[in-house]
């Protein structure tokens, strides 16, 4: 009897199941076939291998992809395209989203306004393209009548579908200037009428070697490079430049020049010329006579003054490990440990005499004169300077030395001299050991130094 129950049990079962299961697939397809109804393309997007635009008079742009996987423009004229419009648009095309069902019949296509457009999109392994042909905009909400070719029904879609339909060649070329990482360049220099400077690179940093030899500014190269490798033509005005066409737009010789070496060897020079409020271009590695943003030249039209470094020290204040400090006959060092317990130790400065005791410093006093000395500035430059008592260095105000850790764990030494006040003027000249010129900063900026050892120790409270 049980078991009886049990095979009554178990078909019922099963033909729940079945039935669950049928409802599922009747439900799936029925949600497949409103989807479809909703959309006039469903596409991959990886399987669009060609797209053409074809205007109401007949200009037409083709692209392609190249055996890469690369876009590329073949009509009206061969040249590279810009793979994020080109992909954007793709998408769009891949799925064209049905607004509203205007007529699944319609007697007359003139009265929507066909054919404004067509699109053709090639798919990978099939030699007939699907067509889709846009009418006029609707007036009352700007949605756009369209119709694929294989069928009868003409629908809306929606507004924006309008603005990626409308490119045109210029929105969908490529139009970058220069192709280059700017971690790449190893030497740039720039040559003009007044304005002239080479820098090259030496590990990590970009030093001027003319006019002058300096430190760079990184901020400042990082800004120039990556400007430059963001320049992007506005108007192409030469496809394939001659000799003529470099002296009609005043390329032959260029206003402005720009130099470019990259670490595998290869160089690009890039030539400017500004007239009036038009910036015109081309590069050594350009067939093409190009129109820029005016902007590039206050970019690259820098004084090798402004191209320094003017910070004194290049560090981390946070990274500082050690620092000694003389003035005058007195000498101390502080030192930076960890302590505490071994889960969550802690930073602390700890204060060293001439005499060799160690005691807990004032963390404040060390930080703070560790940061004025990260961000303190040359307000001007002596590049070849005299001997050194010339300026006070003799005999200096301050001697620091400040270790730091870098984030490969080397340990970094740099040392400061602070001269005496100059003479008639309200400076103080500071040599750091690593160059040969001296920086200039003001006097006034070393009255809120800390005057000796006792400044640095902790007060009877805190200990």
């Amino acid at each position: 009897m049980k078991f009886k129950t049990t095979i009554i049990l178990l078909v019922i079962f099963i033909l729940a199941l079945a039935g669950v299961l049928l409802v599922e697939h009747n439900s799936k397809i029925a949600k497949e076939k409103k989807e479809k109804t909703e959309l006039l393309t469903d596409l991959k997007v990886s399987d669009v291998e060609k797209l053409q635009l074809i205007n109401s008079d007949q200009t037409t742009i083709t692209i392609q992809k190249d055996e890469k996987g690369n876009w590329q423009v073949i009509e009206p004229l061969v040249t590279e395209a810009d793979s994020y419009e080109v992909n954007n648009l793709v998408e769009t095309l891949a799925g064209l989203r049905i607004e509203h069902l205007v007529d699944n019949q319609p007697a007359d296509l003139k009265e929507y306004g066909f054919p404004q457009k067509e699109i053709k999109i090639w798919l990978k392994e099939q030699s007939e393209p699907i067509s889709i042909l846009t009418g006029m905009e609707n007036p009352l909400d700007g949605t756009l009548y369209a119709r694929r070719a294989d069928e009868t029904r003409v629908v809306l879609l929606p507004a924006y579908v309008k603005t990626s339909l409308d490119k045109k060649l210029f929105d969908l070329r490529n139009k970058n200037i220069l192709k280059f990482e700017p971690k790449e360049v190893q030497s740039l220099e720039l040559s003009s009428r007044e304005l002239a400077w080479k820098l090259i690179k030496k590990g990590d940093d970009f030093y001027l070697i003319s006019p002058v030899e300096a430190l760079a500014s990184s901020s400042q190269i990082d800004s120039i490079l990556n400007n430059l490798s963001a320049l992007k033509a506005r108007n192409f005005l030469a496809e394939d430049k001659k000799l003529e066409d470099l002296k009609a737009y005043g390329l032959h010789p260029p206003e402005y020049t720009i130099r470019l070496m990259l670490a595998n060897g290869q160089e690009i020079i890039l030539s400017l010329r500004k007239k009036e409020e038009t910036v015109i271009a081309t590069t050594s590695l350009l067939a093409k006579i190009v129109q820029v943003d005016n902007q590039i030249i206050n970019d690259i039209c820098k004084k090798a003054s402004e191209l320094r470094e003017k910070r004194i020290a290049q560090f981390n204040s946070w990274r500082a490990t050690a620092l000694t400090i003389k003035r005058g006959s007195e000498s101390f060092s502080l030192v930076k440990e960890k302590s505490g317990d071994k889960d969550k130790p802690e930073d602390n400065w700890y204060l060293i005499t001439q005499t060799g005791q160690k005691e807990l410093a004032e963390a404040s006093q060390a930080e703070s004169l560790l940061r004025q000395l990260e961000y303190l500035e040359a307000i001007d430059f002596i590049d070849r300077p005299q001997a050194l008592e010339a300026y006070g260095l003799d005999k200096p105000q301050y001697e620091i030395i400040i270790k730091v850790k870098a984030e490969d764990d080397k340990e970094k030494t740099i040392k400061l001299f602070f001269g005496q006040k100059l003479k008639d003027k309200n400076q103080v000249a500071v040599k750091n050991s690593d160059f040969a010129y001296l920086f200039l900063i003001d006097f006034n900026l070393l009255s809120s130094w800390p005057s000796g050892v006792e400044d640095f120790k902790l007060s009877e409270t805190k200990k």
